[in-house]
This record gives structure tokens, C-alpha cells and sequence, in this order.
């Protein structure tokens, strides 16, 4: 392990499982102490458990990203529990798919809720924090990188049928990183965003399965149809899925320090997609 992030405070949405479980225990195994959240105890509970299992330091933040006091609670967590905040990752989020002539007003704000005001909400939490961490470092003649990271898809950069809610938001959430690398900029903060392909998790799983997405006391019906999956896979150059860890890496490449000098940048993670 090289330990490039030691002693480095992250937060991490939607990390009790899937992708953003395997973003928190690769900060994790690179030193950085985690608040984890999830919608539930129990998914958040199981990633403190691998990363402590592992010798690092988690604390759990549960809670719905798009509740309005929910932000505050997040970021105040990681202030009050390790001092400190350095790296963010907005990854929370989930699909509620339909065509647009069958989509309600409660799927379309739904989805903007979650995978756009919920970072919006959660980085407007952080700056008054980051601000000040920042001007005492420069007042001691310090220079420290945070690290902002953005979660997109290629259904924001090339829209994706049946997901005018999800392109939506995926989309402005790079526009929100371009705007916040040069609002954040003169605080030493990189803001970045990863957009993913196709990568497997529960939301991508065979429709068969009945897999759900219990958000609010609904369930939301999730998975892709399995011909439909060996068709997408068929267009992958690498010609396969991602895995989750997979995932993970090409976040933590906007984490690490060698990413000191890169901002405002989008990276496609799609195993050589470059279009849907």
C-alpha cells in the first residue's frame, strides 16, 4: 500500500454498497479516514466493518442525500469526528427509468434531487469549512489539495433513451464541476467528475432478478433487461462490464496526488465506450 491519502478526511455518499462501497475502502486502504452514508444502518454498518476489519477509521453519516438537512449533518460529521475535511465524493444516486411521455413530475425531480441538489447541497455545506481550513494553511504558508469528485454516467454526455431525468442531472453535474473548479480554484481544491459506463451492480443487474431500490418507502423496480445487457456489452471495446473496484480506481486517480494540477475535468470510465 503506498498510503498516498494518510490522515486524509473523506466523505463518501451511497457508500453501504456497490460502487460507493468500493470508493471508501480504496481511500480506506490508501489512509483516509471515511464517514460513510447509505439510506440505511445496516449497508453502512457492513463497510465501517471492512474498512476497520482492514486497520483504517470510518464513521457512519445514514441518511437520505436529498433530505435538506441532510448536508449539514454530513459534513458536520466529518468536522466533528476527525477535525478535518479534505476529499468529497458525491456518488449517492439511483435510476427510476421511463419514456418521457410516461414520466411523472415525482420521477423526474426524484432523480434531479438526488443526483444533482444533493451535491449542490452537500458542497455549499462544505465550503464555509473548506475556506477556513484553507486560510489558515496559506496564513501558515502551507499549500493542502482537496479533492472534490463528481459521479456522472454516459447516459449526461450522450443522453440514454427511456432516462431523460437521470441524463438530466448527470449532465448538469458536470457543469457544476466546471463551475466549482473555478469557484474553489484560489482554495487549492481540485474539482473533477467521473462518468461511468456500464459497471455492475445491483442497478445494472438482470430485470429477472426483481431487484429494488427501496428509497422513501416506495420500491422502485431496478436491473436491465439481460438481452438488452448483452447488447450494451457487445458495444464495449474492452467487451465487458466494469467491476465496482474497477470503478473506484478512476475515482481515486482525481484523489491522489499526482492529481494536484488536474481541474474542471470530466473522465470516462467505460472500458473504451465513447458513445451510448
Amino acid at each position: 500500500m503506498t498510503r498516498k491519502l494518510e490522515g486524509k478526511v473523506a466523505l463518501v455518499s451511497g457508500s453501504g454498497r456497490g460502487i460507493g462501497r468500493s470508493i471508501a475502502m480504496k481511500l480506506a486502504s490508501e489512509g483516509a479516514r471515511l464517514v460513510i452514508n447509505d439510506l440505511d444502518q445496516e449497508p453502512a454498518d457492513e463497510t465501517i466493518a471492512l474498512i476497520r476489519e482492514m486497520g483504517g477509521e470510518a464513521v457512519a453519516c445514514v441518511g437520505n442525500v436529498t433530505h435538506t438537512d441532510f448536508a449539514e449533518r454530513f459534513v458536520g460529521t466529518a468536522v466533528q469526528e476527525f477535525k478535518g475535511l479534505d476529499i468529497i465524493i458525491n456518488n449517492a444516486g439511483y435510476t427510476w427509468d421511463n419514456v418521457i411521455q410516461k414520466m411523472t413530475d415525482e420521477q423526474w425531480y426524484a432523480i434531479l434531487d438526488c443526483h444533482l441538489t444533493a451535491p449542490f447541497r452537500i458542497l455549499r455545506a462544505a465550503q464555509p469549512v473548506i475556506k477556513a481550513l484553507s486560510k489558515a494553511e496559506m496564513e501558515a504558508g502551507r499549500r493542502t489539495m482537496r479533492k472534490v469528485v463528481n459521479i456522472s454516467s454516459v447516459a449526461g454526455l450522450f443522453g440514454n433513451a427511456g432516462q431523460s431525468n437521470y441524463s438530466t442531472a448527470k449532465a448538469g453535474i458536470t457543469g457544476l464541476t466546471m463551475t466549482l473548479a473555478k469557484e474553489w480554484g484560489r482554495l487549492n481544491v481540485n474539482v473533477n467528475c467521473v462518468a461511468f459506463g456500464l459497471i455492475k451492480t445491483r442497478l445494472t443487474s438482470s430485470a429477472a432478478n426483481g431487484e429494488t431500490a427501496h428509497i422513501e418507502g416506495r420500491d422502485i423496480k431496478v436491473g436491465v433487461n439481460p438481452g438488452l445487457m448483452t447488447a450494451m456489452e457487445q458495444t464495449i471495446p474492452l467487451g465487458r462490464a466494469g467491476t465496482p473496484d474497477e470503478a473506484a480506481g478512476a475515482v481515486y486517480l482525481f484523489c491522489q496526488p499526482e492529481s494536484d494540477y488536474i481541474s474542471g475535468q470530466t473522465l470516462m470510465c467505460t472500458g473504451g465506450l465513447t458513445g451510448v
